[in-house]
């Protein structure tokens, strides 16, 4: 059987899956347990005062910025292999 953990530990867990803006795996991972022991303890607790609404919108607005970034890098990514052969064509004329 798996170890007792507090609800202090849980509490914590659940304050750190929300707003980490880690994967749901990562945390799973980084705090030893399964996906879902993870995933029981947020459905117990998130209706309680253990991530505060403002500690949420600011989570929800960093998930949203990561995307935004990735999103964007990814369009800079295509640009640089556009204009890196491009200038590999002009050369060959």
């Amino acid at each position: 059987m798996g170890l007792k953990r507090t609800n202090e530990f849980r509490q914590d867990a659940v304050r750190i899956a929300l707003t980490s803006g880690l994967t749901r795996k990562q945390v799973a991972d980084d705090l030893g347990v399964g996906m879902s022991t993870r995933n029981k303890w947020i459905r117990a607790h998130r209706d309680t005062d253990v991530v505060s609404n403002e500690d949420l919108s600011l989570a929800q607005e960093n998930d949203r910025l990561c995307r935004e970034n990735r999103i964007l890098k990814d369009e800079r990514d295509i640009l640089k292999k556009q204009r890196s052969s491009s200038r590999a064509k002009s050369r060959e004329v």
